[in-house]
């Protein structure tokens, strides 16, 4: 644990989600609001920027937080016993104030840009995910897939050795490497703070020509990541230290009845 006050980590927190979601948000902008020079940059562009975007964070707020910036990073960590359980709490809601606090900073800097832009879910893209294909069982999967990933790969990372100041830059890595791979599918938000949070920013805002904050997904790129991270942290503790408890097993039966509920939202769907 980082010796550091609990404001000053909460600061931490609120300062390094914010440069995450400017640059991450940003990009997106970027490359899907009219009129922007980077329109139609593409998703490697997109990828890129977002891996970069968490580099940046990490290294702003590492000195003073844990720089999970994420909290389904925050949970999982507390559930591998490498985070202490009464910072939980303070260290998500700052992440969320950082994250409103940058998705209010990116509408303020493409102010003009969204009235140039006529395509209302374009315009939600940029604050929120959303699926190439609406199917919730699919959906939640390639979430809790993604951030399984994620925080098996933190997990794993913190047991080699880099140089000073190196660690960022790969965490940003493994940002990329799953957004070109696994992003395709919902746009990979792998982070309720991040989805969310910038999701209350475009309800609240008087964004020119905004439609729906879709909230009837909205759920999907909060719970996916919440399960997905857990069962990366128990799993990861399972298969590299051979600490199999309870709680591994209480997760894995939660994330098969979510599976079971969506495939249930999936059909009533279709029949609609």
């Amino acid at each position: 644990m980082i010796d550091t006050s609990l404001a000053t980590q909460f600061l931490g927190e609120v300062v390094g989600t914010a440069i995450l979601i400017i640059l991450g948000a940003g990009v997106v902008a970027g490359v899907s609001l009219k009129k922007s020079k980077a329109e139609n940059g593409g998703w490697v562009v997109i990828t890129l920027a977002w891996g970069l975007g968490v580099t940046m964070g990490v290294y702003v707020s590492g000195y003073m937080s844990m720089a999970h910036l994420n909290p389904a990073v925050t949970i999982a960590m507390a559930l591998a016993g490498a985070f202490p359980w009464d910072y939980v709490l303070p260290y998500i809601l700052a992440q969320f104030i950082g994250a409103f606090i940058g998705a209010t900073l990116v509408w303020l800097h493409y102010y003009p840009h969204w009235k140039k832009t006529e395509d209302k879910p374009t315009k939600l893209g940029v604050f929120a995910t959303a699926p190439a294909i609406r199917h919730f069982t699919s959906n939640f999967f390639g979430e809790a897939l993604g951030t399984f990933m994620l925080v098996f790969g933190l997990l794993s990372l913190g047991a080699n050795s880099f140089s000073d100041g190196l660690n960022p830059l790969v965490v940003g890595a493994l940002i990329v490497a799953i957004g070109m791979s696994l992003g395709g599918t919902t746009g990979y938000a792998i982070n309720p703070a991040r989805d969310l949070g910038p999701r209350i920013a475009h309800f609240v805002w008087p964004i020119s020509g905004k439609g729906g904050s879709d909230w009837g997904y909205s759920w999907v790129p909060v719970i996916g990541p919440i399960m997905g991270g857990a069962l990366g942290a128990l799993g990861y503790n399972a298969i590299i230290k051979g600490e199999l408890g309870m709680w591994f097993w209480v997760f894995a039966v939660l994330f098969v009845l979510i599976l079971i509920l969506t495939m249930q939202l999936d059909k009533k769907k279709d029949l609609a």
